[in-house]
């Protein structure tokens, strides 16, 4: 059956992308819808709440993306293998996972609660809370390694298609930690329900209840993941010897460290760029909290297209099948400019709005409308960087998206702040705006090695198999 082509995209992939992309959307926006939540609930309890708990975000980035790093090694494995239909060293690689698991879950756990006195310091947090800044970082990490075999039995599922079953097991820890939140949180009290008057159990732990909340609730989602990828028919590691395998680390590895250092090095970046914010004060702080998090679901419809097209790269890949990239490659861009220009100017529209559910402080609501909307300009832009930054890594490709990642972050981010900030005193807003020059000068830069054959990653992958 001839497929149907319109403005050079291929129509029939539609289907497929969405197919995959839809679950991972709908998961994150209900992570998102849960961010929301728990901001909103300890945004009510004041400002210094609000900054107690942004202020250790980036630390959390930091941590997460260097665990994601090596989920990323084994989906380029994994989707090549089960796009050529190799079953058996789809599994293999399975077992190797629970090994990252065990390792960078452990490592982790016992860096993180060490330092966790530390890096409120280090992130210049306000002394007055300094002391519940720390301790609600430390109750965040105690199940880091439930946290870590989220992250990676998730993006193991996702390599083979699986995209639904992450879906669902996020659905079921946003939801237990929606409910710890409303009883740990709040003190007892009568709350107003359909016009009837309620009395609502309480813990009235405030920050720290927040904290044990999302504690269980990541304790939950690893045990879920690794239930779900033992009972896997591709996937599972039942049967395979729970010891290193070369043939499989080796070439995860080669795809895992540029990723690992890329997020290393710009998650270090974002600590810096929080450390220089914290240092304007609790109103730019707030605001930028409060924004981040905004922003955060304007980004849902780029990474859930992000993770389609990873995934139909490898697969491809393992097919040996160069043309079906190509037609990915434009039709996956096509659609995410669409979806984030959508966003952002709904993000514009309605970024005081969107303040005012976290915040009834007039200075942190302006302050961030103004940011948000300036980082809404740049949403498409940011939407293409990303899909292609995801179809390299599908196909084992992490060099370039390194390189490129960490010279805009630490040329133009990190440079700019400092001049922005500590020098020339723009605030928060000029802060912001080296951010989008960063998002912008992603765009410019991956468009330009991609439209090249000679330069394009993806061309070189298919070379390396011939």
């Amino acid at each position: 059956m001839q497929k149907k082509r319109l403005f050079g995209i291929e129509w029939s992939l539609l289907p497929v992308i969405f197919a995959l992309a839809w679950p991972t959307m709908l998961e994150q926006l209900m992570q998102t819808a849960v961010q929301y939540i728990d901001t909103a609930m300890v945004g009510s309890l004041g400002t210094q709440a609000t900054a107690a708990v942004g202020a250790t975000t980036t630390v959390n980035w930091l941590i997460g993306s260097t665990v994601s790093a090596l989920g990323v090694g084994l989906l380029s494995f994994v989707a090549r293998a089960y796009g050529a239909g190799d079953r058996k060293l789809a599994s293999r690689v399975a077992s190797q996972a629970v090994l990252a698991v065990l390792v960078s879950g452990s490592f982790f756990t016992v860096l993180t609660l060490a330092l966790s006195r530390q890096v409120p310091i280090w992130m210049q947090v306000d002394p007055t809370i300094q002391d519940i800044a720390a301790r609600y970082f430390f109750i965040l990490y105690l199940p880091m390694l439930p946290r870590a075999a989220s992250i990676i039995f998730g993006t193991v599922l996702r390599a083979v298609g699986d995209t639904k079953t992450p879906m669902r097991v996020g659905i079921l820890v946003n939801l237990v930690n929606v409910v710890l939140n409303f009883l740990m949180i709040y003190p007892t009290r009568t709350i107003s329900l359909f016009g009837l008057s309620v009395w609502m159990p309480g813990c009235g732990w405030g920050v720290l209840g927040a904290a044990i909340a999302s504690a269980v609730a990541f304790t939950v989602g690893g045990v879920c993941m690794t239930v779900a990828v033992w009972r896997h028919p591709v996937v599972s590691p039942k049967g395979q010897r729970l010891r290193p395998d070369r043939e499989v680390l080796l070439p995860c590895l080669r795809v895992a460290l540029p990723n690992m250092l890329q997020r290393f090095g710009t998650s270090l970046g974002y600590v810096a760029f929080a450390a220089m914010i914290n240092s304007l004060g609790e109103i730019s702080t707030a605001a930028h909290t409060i924004a981040n998090t905004v922003e955060s679901a304007f980004y849902i419809p780029g990474f859930g297209m992000q993770t389609a097209a990873a995934t139909l790269a490898g697969n491809a890949l393992g097919a040996r099948d160069e043309k079906r990239i190509r037609d990915l490659r434009s039709t996956v861009i096509l659609i995410e400019l669409v979806l984030m220009t959508a966003s952002g100017a709904l993000l514009f529209a309605f970024a005081p709005q969107m303040m005012r559910i976290f915040s009834q402080n007039d200075d942190v609501i302006r302050l961030g409308s103004v940011v948000l909307r300036m980082v809404a300009v740049s949403e498409p832009f940011y939407g293409v960087s990303i899909v292609l930054e995801g179809m390299m890594q599908g196909v084992g490709k992490t060099v370039t998206p390194f390189v490129v990642n960490i010279l805009g972050m630490w040329g133009v981010r990190i440079v700019g702040t400092f001049l922005m900030t500590q020098i020339f005193s723009f605030g928060l807003a000029g802060a912001w705006a080296c951010m989008i020059a960063h998002n912008l000068l992603l765009f410019a830069v991956f468009s330009v090695i991609n439209a090249s054959r000679r330069w394009s990653p993806l061309h070189r992958a298919f070379l390396d198999l011939k």
